[in-house]
This record gives C-alpha cells, structure tokens and sequence, in this order.
C-alpha cells in the first residue's frame, strides 16, 4: 500500500515498497520530468555522492513520475528543527557535504551560466536592469563545478547509518560555486531564518577560501532567475535582492 509523504499542488510523492514514487500533475512540462530524471542519473552515475538511483520514468493514470529508491532517514532539516543546541554541528555537516558536491564534475550537465542568461532574458525587469545583469553573469569566471542548485537541509536525508543522501536534482548545473551559495543563502532568508542565513555564508566562506563579497555579487543574478517561477509572496522579496549588491 503507497504510503504519502509529501503532496503539492504540482506533484505527489509516496512510498511504495522499497521505491519512491515523484507524481507529478497532469499540467507538469514533460520536458521538465525528463530533465529531472536526467539531470539524478547523470550525478548518480558519474560521482562519488549519495544519490537514490533512477530505476524508470513512467506514467501513471496518465501523469507523469520518476520511480527511485526509497532512501530511509530523516531529513537535516527535520533534525536541526528538533535539536536546536545541535543546529551549529548540523549546519557544519552540511557546508561539509556542499563542498564535497562542488568537489564533482559531471560534464554533461547544463551549464550554469547558459541556464541564467535564458532566466534573466524571460525575467520582467526593464531592459536596463537585464543587461545589467547580463553583464554581471559573465563577469563570473568560467567554472564546472557540479551546482545542486536547490542546496538546502530538506534535500538532504541522513540514514539511520548517518550517511547523508542528496535529493531533488532538478536544478543541477555544472558552473560556478558562488551561485550554489547564494542560492542556499536567499533560501534560509525566504524561510525568514536570517541569523542561520548570516552563520551559513560566514562557514561556506570560511570552508572554501571564497570572498564572501563575491557570493554577495552573485545574489542579484540569482534572485533574478528565481523571479520566474516565484509565489507572489517570495516575488516581492526576490527583486529586493536584484538591486542590493552594487554591480561594479
């Protein structure tokens, strides 16, 4: 009997056996399903990290899923929440783990600056502020490393063996680090955990000899591309961000 552990408007996910099961709703872009059971099996395959293997894409009742392993823990996010006094230890074993991701290479992934540019071209800003950002995308130096690009507790589930399990590879891009940062950065303050956003970029920084006024140069490009697909509420705070850091 599937057991549900998570429903949206957009998809389902549920157990079924030794398997889980990602239901998307009948309105989800095939070409985006596709892409996400992609984008796993490529990472899966071709590193060393902890990720639930693709076993089929499929359709069922006529919606479209993507059939992996089931992966039995707690997410990060679930621990930190229920030991506070730990938070700093946790957040700790997550920089960690991020490093290690953009530790990999996985050549066939998009590339990270390809996948911006056509975001901010699509965004509703003014032709100025695009440009703009347009050139500040490709200030950023030519990198491959592997992007989660929705790093953030959730997607990190923690086996009762303590091995620390990556999921939700939709976003995946190979390109530059600070990007991946800034993205985990604005999804804490989304989430209004403003000190735990601060003690996360401080860590990152420290753990990756990145200047933090350089993952600061990044926020704008990627609040803008997050505009796209933003709920009304996080739309106000997103373009916020497009205008904080100066762009010289």
């Amino acid at each position: 009997m599937a057991e549900i552990i998570r429903k949206t408007d957009k998809k389902t996910i549920y157990r079924e056996g030794k398997t889980l099961v990602k239901l998307f709703g009948r309105d989800y872009p095939k070409s985006d399903v596709l892409n996400e059971a992609l984008n796993t099996a490529r990472v899966e395959e071709g590193t060393s990290l902890n990720v639930p293997a693709v076993h089929e894409v499929t359709k069922i009742n006529g919606e479209w899923a993507i059939v992996q392993d089931f992966v039995e823990g707690r997410t990060l996010q679930e621990l930190m929440d229920e030991d506070p006094a730990k938070e700093d230890e946790y957040l700790a074993e997550f920089v960690d783990l991020q490093v290690e991701v953009l530790g990999q290479k996985v050549p066939l992934l998009t590339k990270l600056k390809d996948k911006m540019h056509r975001k901010i071209a699509s965004t509703k800003f003014d032709k100025t502020t695009r440009y703009d950002l347009h050139i500040l995308l490709d200030s950023l130096p030519e990198h491959d490393k592997l992007c989660h690009g929705d790093f953030n507790p959730g997607n990190i589930i923690v086996s009762p063996d303590g091995r620390k399990f990556i999921i939700d590879w939709a976003h995946a891009t190979q390109g530059n680090a600070r990007c991946d940062a800034a993205r985990t950065y604005l999804l804490f303050k989304l989430e209004k955990k403003d000190e735990l956003a601060e003690k996360y970029l401080k860590l990152f920084c420290e753990k990756t000899g990145i200047a933090k006024q350089l993952v600061q140069k990044a926020l704008p490009i990627v609040a803008a591309s997050q505009t796209i697909k933003a709920v009304p509420e996080e739309q106000a705070f997103l373009e916020k961000w497009v205008n904080v850091v100066d762009y010289e």
